[in-house]
């Protein structure tokens, strides 16, 4: 009988030992989740770095770009959250601000929202935009439109507010003599990216910063000089987890996930973005992006030599 009792006491203290570890598993994922739906999608940050550019005039050296990217302005990203992503851009003290498309998550509804929003947006150099593959209605490479003419009302708005929206072309900022190129291109998926015309008839001595929604369009720059692309798109893949690293990107679109990257002579900065598809962040803050210009060979940087600063 007593040993009855001990085997019975055992069996009782593992399952009470199995129920407690139960729990806290339970306990610890559903903070987890709570912070990635409730916190997360919604706690920006500014991540900055300073961006070497070979034979940048002395008269650009500690230019501020600000780039903001991926707003799917809808349902779930409203109005109010994007003005405060306006309001920490413009605390940046930008010399020009780059939006780097994806403006609607959804068909025609938000867009007088989001233009709204962003018409509060200004700098010395203005504001300048590109188009995303959401804002094309195109959800994957087969390029396919839902909206074929959402794009033109999308860049109308912008346009509209002030804001600079650049279609395969380029555009100079000047400070006094001196000069540097601004490039925009289509979106990647929209089947009408053309990044010769872009680059058509410019110097290539003159620097140049381009403007690409999709990161991997700087694997079709085809020579062309391109110092810095800025992009978005990944989202940074919105979730991040230890050992198990951007489970929602593909192996392609995990080459080019977040943050900065070396491919041949050009630097790319892949941004987080402001909003989101799903209401999910987790190890993925979305982000406003500062790009500081200064002179530099890009011969000297070895990876691990840009950092970003965050403030």
């Amino acid at each position: 009988m007593l040993q009855q009792i001990v085997t019975w006491m055992r069996i009782e203290s593992r399952l009470r030992e199995r129920r407690g570890r139960w729990a806290r598993w339970l306990g610890r994922n559903w903070a987890r989740w709570t912070y990635a739906v409730r916190v997360e999608p919604t706690w920006l940050e500014v991540n900055q770095y300073q961006i070497p550019i070979p034979e940048l005039p002395a008269a650009f050296s500690g230019l501020r770009l600000v780039q903001m990217s991926d707003f799917h302005c809808g349902r779930q990203v409203t109005p109010t959250y994007l003005a405060e992503s306006v309001e920490l851009a413009q605390a940046q003290r930008p010399d020009a601000i780059l939006l780097t498309g994806d403006f609607i998550h959804k068909g025609f509804r938000h867009i007088d929202a989001v233009t709204r929003v962003l018409a509060k947006l200004h700098a010395p150099l203005g504001v300048f935009a590109v188009l995303g593959n959401h804002d094309f209605s195109v959800r994957n490479s087969l390029g396919v439109r839902r909206y074929p003419r959402l794009h033109q009302a999308v860049a109308d708005a912008l346009t509209a507010k002030g804001i600079r929206v650049l279609h395969n072309e380029a555009v100079t900022l000047a400070r006094g003599s001196s000069r540097i190129h601004l490039i925009g291109v289509a979106d990647l998926w929209s089947r009408v990216c053309d990044l010769d015309k872009a680059f058509h008839r410019l110097s290539p001595s003159v620097p140049r910063i381009v403007l690409a929604h999709n990161p991997r369009t700087i694997e079709h720059l085809n020579g062309h000089r391109c110092d810095l692309m800025l992009s978005g798109h990944t989202h940074g893949g919105q979730v991040n987890l230890p050992k198990l690293g951007r489970i929602t990107l593909t192996a392609k679109n995990k080459r080019f996930a977040a943050g900065m990257y070396y491919h041949g002579d050009s630097l790319l900065y892949v941004n987080k973005g402001v909003g989101f598809g799903i209401r999910i962040r987790y190890g993925v803050r979305p982000e406003v992006a500062v790009m500081i210009l200064k002179p530099g060979p890009r011969g000297h940087l070895k990876p691990g030599q840009v950092h970003p600063h965050h403030l």
